[in-house]
């Protein structure tokens, strides 16, 4: 298969493909008895249909309908704190860096000592006859001894250059201790830094001496004289590598290890770079038999092929029919793999370097096969030497040690592969235009592998057969296959990348990139991406060599995938990662407009691009751009802004929170702003360009995804960053006058309720802050133009105490805004004219402040520290409970004295009440000098225990300094985390399924059944909820406010007006879990809701501000870990503290509203908001409900006592409208459909008492009339599934009915023995699947859960 298609089919499952579209509804019926799911379920009961149409289809049974949508598990809600520190992007170092050989050595000089003296023989040797003669494969005996010692020095050279062609050869032929120092000397000279060989064969000498000597002749040949080898190191020096040819040998490896282990002390080095092969151990002698040749050890260190097949020979089946001499005459040359020599060399290469990459460690393995050619060839044939000496009882050694290799068995399929080469040599050498047929040994090498690939795993053996792969790179043949089982395994995870690396394929891959086959290109960017998203220092070597090109025309081709294009942009923004020479080389290549240009449709109609290549587009231009003002200024020219804010909207937050990252980036940090010179007019139009870029990112600023809020607040600080001076001008300048003329006009601020207040009642406020606001009457937050609206947040909350989401009264205020801006002789030192439109400064600051109070507590804290940059200060006030001992006496710290700062006394001590302003202009300084004309850091204690006690506990460094020249400013920048948590995604296996599925599935399936089975007991049970089967006294101080009944296990989740949220087993009676919903002092709890019920579910606690955070393993003891958080009534400040919330999972909709004249419809699958519908009506929504039969549509309760259904795919929205309460007003309390399966039947409880019953098909009047409770009703609860509902009074009573009006239960009292009362009925709510009913009472903090009689 190949890999296109192989990629095809299965990266397309794992990239973040949109989920099925919620306008059908994805879920199925799990009853296969319809094909189709129609819109009107079967009607369970309930009055006649309408028509006689209707009548006459056959209704089949009703099956339950359980949602298949699953929202909020995708890789970016494992948390953002983490992926800000796990996914650290690309690494550059630790396990990562050790592949690399820590430096290329080469061989550069080689000295080759022969002690030979032909004819004589050493004394202390006695040979056998016939006995061992060839030297370099000639018989010394055939010539003259002068002349033979002559020939077999020659050949000798050539044996050796074969494998290092540019190295200097020396010899030296039976040479004095004088001639062997010189040689010594001279190639050390030459060699410089680089690597020496000394050869010495010492067949003609005595063995060495027990100290280590190796002997050498005088001028007359009379005399052996000893060489110690102490004396030959110090000539030699290191790096080296020595082979010794001579009987007892390892007596010389000995008397050098001991000579290391004695001078290590002085040079660790030495040890390092001395490598010695030796012909045997200390007590053996060179095989003498006739079979061999007398230098052996020599033969197969130089002429491996020769000589095991010549071993080989002897040995085989063929020994009788194959004449040796034929073996010389193997056609072909080593270096050319399409013959039969060069194969069989290949084939050797391969088998060798798997044998050693097997049994070594993997630093010896680099030390010896990776780094230096000769030293690498030289070793592969040793492993042969091993082999072939050990089966005549001669062990070769070496240093470092080598474990034994000579059984291994990868020489069994040498021994194959040497067999099927002599059983055709005979008829190749016969007719040499026979044709070549390669070995099949790689193909079943291939094979092998392809096998351990579908079994193998991280915790198996690796597979040996990896540096065999490496080898088959080498042929085109088979060099596909082999990419695409590489691309396989490296797909396994970053442990198999590393083991590749380490094996050695970096060379290999690097120089594939210049290959034009069309055929490698996906399989190579596939690679490629998998290599980098493991180690991002191969940057470099790819910049080096030019590779960047490669990715740019295959990220330009439109032939590939869009997945696959999304790797080439992978692997370019790797490239441009921090990288100057790549991001200049990758500039120079027009990688910009390429990206530009994918970013934008061919055809608008053609539907949407793969979010995945969007997302790396949008990175890869980022990372181009980031600190590149050759780019970014390029970036701003090509219009590129206008092309990536249309990004902004997409569906995937990865893909929005990408288009941000690129936008910032566009941003100057730099910029001349910052440094106060007047520049040249080019800069106002790059700033003019910076601020239409952030007039886009403030429209983003409150989207659903803390991923794309984090690189908002992120890029939105660059900004503050590079416009610095500007902005704390025009906080200055807006709130110093206001200081002293706000406290005239409203003499007792404190006692004011509400912040909007102020802004209605007070014309002297208003006309105060006139400069700032033009007051307009729309509720959609900032317009366009930069105006900002009452209703933004800056316009009310923020002027008066930075706390933009606290419309509820002051007494919650835990902040003040404090001012602190650069005074230069009391004038603001600001010299260059601020653009026009300043309006988006204060746009800007407002903006801040809201994110400063971010639901996500990572985003609000760079949304403070953004704010203390532009000098102003949220000065924090614990709330009363926390902190009993009223304002905190913070001091600035003062800088020291040198730098010409006064030391201001404490800013924060107006606390009039529990509203703590913060509105003093700092004493004027000092002149400052004027190198601190840049900015100033702000350093007020006051932030300090607000920090201590914010959710990272994280201490910040712009809060401790001391005011520091600005460049200095740079560096504390929050770092965006998309970029790093994106490349993670690569780092995944990206080829299979995942396994995890399958336990998901079948736990769903369990779920399903289980669900199925309680939803049919329950629709046939009686529901007299009699029995009390659990009273958990919750010790909420404030009463409960919200409870839910979890339906897989004995556990119910409860929640306080303090948002303190616990979790408590009811057949145990055991506490679960308890923790607090957030720590800011904005308390106040709406609802609880559980998400995705049927998998992993999530708990959703929304506040009665608007915020909505959703948790998951909530019921693990502190194991809770927030998945999303964001606010779901965006702009919308008056919906006050009474925010209504419901979630419908067969949509993936949340529906939020509250006291505003509109319904915001949130897509949680996208994390985005898909609609706002009108109520069309002036009152406030008191109620909501979500239909659980038909996705898009929600019923909503009034506060003046109407009721309205809506629809999100009707092109008005509102489907029906009724006044059922009438002439009752009271508002509507309860609201929900009816249980069962039929769309068109509600429920809905007013204050006054009364339950009224609807069918939205009949007339707006209701056919079903219940008078609970009177004037006191406080809460409706309507089961899903089994026909009752239940309502709740203020006067200690809970009261059960069918659907027919019958009362079931009444419940007045707590049964127990203490005889308390249950409390005023804050909450109610049913079992999703079970007939029990969960209740929570305002005063005492109790919740009672009651079943039937019968309840097991």
């Amino acid at each position: 298969m190949a890999l296109g298609d192989l990629m095809a089919s299965r990266l397309v499952h794992s990239s973040s493909s949109p989920s099925p579209s919620p306008a059908s509804p994805s879920a199925t019926l799990l009853n296969h008895r319809h094909s189709h799911i129609t819109d009107d379920f079967p009607v369970a009961n309930g009055p006649e249909p309408r028509n006689g149409l209707e009548a006459d289809e056959e209704k089949p049974a009703p099956v339950a309908y359980l949602p298949q949508l699953v929202v909020l598990c995708e890789q970016r809600h494992e948390g953002l704190d983490e992926a800000a520190v796990t996914a650290a992007g690309p690494s550059t170092s630790g396990i990562v860096s050790k592949w690399r050989p820590k430096d290329r050595m080469k061989t550069g000089c080689v000295a080759l000592v022969l002690c030979l003296n032909i004819s004589v023989d050493p004394p202390d040797v006695i040979k056998i006859s016939p006995c061992a003669r060839m030297e370099c494969w000639i018989d010394p005996f055939s010539m003259a001894p002068p002349k033979a010692l002559e020939n077999i020095g020659k050949t000798l050279h050539s044996q050796y250059e074969r494998w290092q062609p540019k190295a200097r050869y020396k010899l030296q032929l039976d040479p004095t201790v004088e001639e062997v120092k010189k040689l010594c000397n001279t190639c050390r000279k030459y060699a410089k830094s680089e690597r020496v060989l000394f050869h010495y064969n010492g067949h003609g000498v005595p063995k060495p001496t027990a100290n280590g000597e190796i002997w050498v002749f005088n001028k007359s040949y009379t005399q052996y004289i000893p060489l110690p080898i102490t004396d030959l190191d110090s000539w030699l020096k290191t790096p080296s590598i020595y082979v010794f040819d001579c009987s007892a040998a390892g007596i010389i490896v000995k008397a050098f290890l001991e000579r290391l282990d004695w001078s290590s002390s002085s040079s660790a080095s030495s040890l390092k770079d001395c490598i010695l092969l030796a012909a045997c151990e200390a007590h053996q002698t060179l095989p003498q038999s006739a079979e061999f040749p007398a230098d052996v050890f020599t033969a197969c260190l130089t002429t491996p092929i020769k000589m095991a097949l010549h071993w080989f020979g002897n040995r085989s089946l063929l020994r009788g029919s194959l004449d040796p001499s034929l073996i010389d005459q193997i056609p072909g040359r080593q270096n050319d793999r399409k013959t039969l020599l060069g194969e069989l060399n290949w084939i050797f290469t391969a088998i060798t370097d798997t044998i050693a990459w097997n049994v070594l460690p993997h630093d010896i393995f680099q030390r010896l096969f990776r780094q230096d050619l000769l030293v690498a060839s030289l070793f592969r044939n040793f492993l042969l030497a091993e082999r072939i000496m050990r089966s005549a009882n001669c062990s070769p050694i070496s240093y470092p040690l080598l474990p034994p290799t000579h059984q291994h068995h990868m020489w069994d399929a040498w021994d194959m592969a040497a067999e099927i080469c002599l059983s055709k040599l005979p008829q190749l050498i016969a007719d040499p235009n026979a044709e070549f047929q390669p070995s099949p040994f790689f193909t079943e090498q291939l094979t092998a592998f392809e096998v351990w690939l579908d079994h193998g795993s991280e915790d198996k053996k690796p597979p040996e057969q990896l540096p065999i792969v490496l080898q088959v790179l080498l042929s085109q043949s088979h060099r596909f296959r082999a990419l695409v089982l590489l691309g396989r395994f490296l797909d396994m995870g970053p442990w198999a990348v590393d083991l590749a690396l380490s094996v050695g394929i970096f060379p290999y891959v690097l120089k594939l990139l210049q290959t034009s086959a069309i055929e490698l290109r996906q399989i190579l960017v596939f690679i490629w991406t998998k290599i980098l998203s493991l180690d991002k220092s191969c940057q470099v070597d790819l910049v080096k060599d030019g590779g960047h090109a490669y990715f740019i025309r295959f990220l330009d081709s439109l032939d590939a995938y869009p997945e696959q294009r999304a790797m080439a942009a992978f692997v370019l923004a790797v490239i441009v990662d921090g990288h100057r020479k790549g991001q200049e080389a990758c500039f120079n290549a027009g990688l910009i407009d390429v990206c530009l240009r994918h970013l934008q449709p061919e055809n608008p109609h053609d539907g949407q691009t793969e979010p995945l290549l969007l997302q790396w587009l949008c990175l890869c231009l980022g990372k181009l751009w980031e600190d590149f003002p050759e780019a970014q200024l390029l970036g701003l020219q090509s219009n590129a802004p206008d092309i990536v804010t249309l990004l902004l909207s997409e569906p995937q937050p990865e893909v929005r929170a990408s288009a941000v990252f690129a936008l910032g980036n566009l941003l100057d940090i730099g910029s001349s702003s910052l440094s106060g010179v007047d520049d040249d007019p080019d800069d106002d139009e790059k700033v003019r360009a910076e601020i239409s870029v952030v007039r886009s990112l403030l429209q983003v600023a409150s989207d659903g995804s803390p991923l794309v809020r984090s690189e908002v607040a992120t890029a939105l600080t660059r900004f503050a960053l590079g416009h610095n001076k500007h902005l704390k001008s025009v906080a200055a300048e807006y709130w110093k006058p206001q200081t002293s003329s706000l406290l005239k006009s409203l003499p007792s601020l404190a006692n004011i309720n509400s912040p909007t207040n102020i802004l209605q009642g007070s014309s002297g406020l208003a006309s105060h802050i006139g400069p700032v606001l033009r007051f307009g009457s729309d509720s959609s937050g900032t317009g366009r133009d930069g105006r900002i609206s009452t209703s933004s947040p800056m316009a009310t909350s923020s002027i008066l105490h930075g706390s933009p989401q606290s419309d509820d009264s002051s007494q919650h205020s835990d902040s003040g805004i404090l001012l602190r801006d650069n005074v230069t002789n009391g004038g603001l030192s600001h010299n260059r004219s601020m653009p026009a439109d300043s309006a988006i400064y204060s746009q800007f600051i407002s903006t801040m402040c809201s994110v400063a109070k971010d639901t996500y507590p990572r985003i609000a804290t760079i949304g403070r520290r953004t704010l203390s940059l532009i000098g102003v200060e949220q000065v924090v006030m614990k709330h009363k409970r926390i902190n009993s001992g009223g304002a905190h006496q913070g001091e600035t710290s003062a800088p020291p004295s040198n730098f010409g700062m006064a030391r201001s006394s404490s800013w924060f001590d107006m606390n009039s009440g529990s509203f703590s302003m913060a509105f003093r202009t700092p004493p004027v300084s000092p002149p400052q000098h004027d190198y601190l004309t840049g900015l100033r850091r702000v350093c007020s204690m006051e932030f300090r225990p607000h920090l201590m006690n914010s959710p990272e506990g994280l201490a910040d460094p712009l809060l401790s300094s001391v005011a520091t020249p600005s460049n200095a400013d740079l560096s504390i920048a929050p770092q965006s985390i998309i970029y790093n948590w994106s490349c993670g995604h690569f780092a995944r296996p990206l080829l299979t399924g995942n396994d995890d599925n399958e336990e998901a599935n079948a736990r769903r399936e369990e779920r399903e059944r289980t669900a199925l089975d309680c939803i049919s007991k329950c629709q046939r049970s009686s529901c007299k909820m009699t029995s009390q089967i659990a009273s958990w006294d919750t010790r909420f101080e404030l009463g409960t406010k919200a409870a839910l009944l979890m339906p897989f296990s004995p556990i119910v989740v409860a929640a306080d007006e303090n948002e303190q949220i616990r979790v408590w087993n009811y057949d145990d009676a055991l506490p679960v879990n308890a923790f607090e919903n957030h720590k800011l002092s904005d308390r106040g709890l709406s609802k609880l809701l559980l998400i995705n019920e049927l998998d992993e579910s999530l708990l959703l606690a929304a506040s009665s501000d608007g915020n909505v955070r959703v948790w998951k393993n909530f019921t693990q003891k502190g194991g809770q870990k927030l998945v999303t958080a964001f606010s779901s009534v965006q702009g919308h400040r008056a919906a006050g503290r009474s925010v209504v919330i419901d979630w419908q999972q067969q949509s993936g909709y949340l529906y939020a509203s509250g006291d505003m004249a509109s319904i915001l419809v949130w897509d949680l699958d996208k994390e985005q908001l898909l609609s706002t519908i009108q109520s069309s009506t002036s009152s406030a929504i008191s109620a909501l409900s979500a239909s659980q039969v038909r996705s898009g549509q929600f019923a909503a309760g009034f506060a003046d006592a109407s009721v309205r259904i809506f629809d999100v795919r009707a092109p008005e929205r509102i489907v029906f409208t009724a006044r059922p309460h009438a002439p009752r007003t009271e508002k509507v309390v309860g609201i929900g459909f009816q249980p069962g399966f039929d769309p068109h039947k509600i429920v809905s409880a007013s204050q006054a008492g009364d339950i009224q019953f609807l069918d939205i098909r009949r007339a707006a009047e209701p056919y079903l009339t219940i008078e609970a409770h009177r004037g006191s009703l406080t809460a409706l609860a309507v089961h899903r599934h089994a026909p009752v509902v239940a309502s709740g009074s203020a006067k200690q009573m809970i009261k059960v009915f069918s659907l027919e009006g019958e009362q079931l239960t009444i419940i007045r009292y707590q049964p127990s023995f203490m005889g308390q009362r249950i409390g005023s009925v804050n909450c109610l709510s049913f079992h999703p699947y079970k007939s029990l009913l969960a209740a929570g009472a305002g005063d005492n903090a109790l919740v009672s859960i009651y079943a039937e009689e019968n309840y097991k």
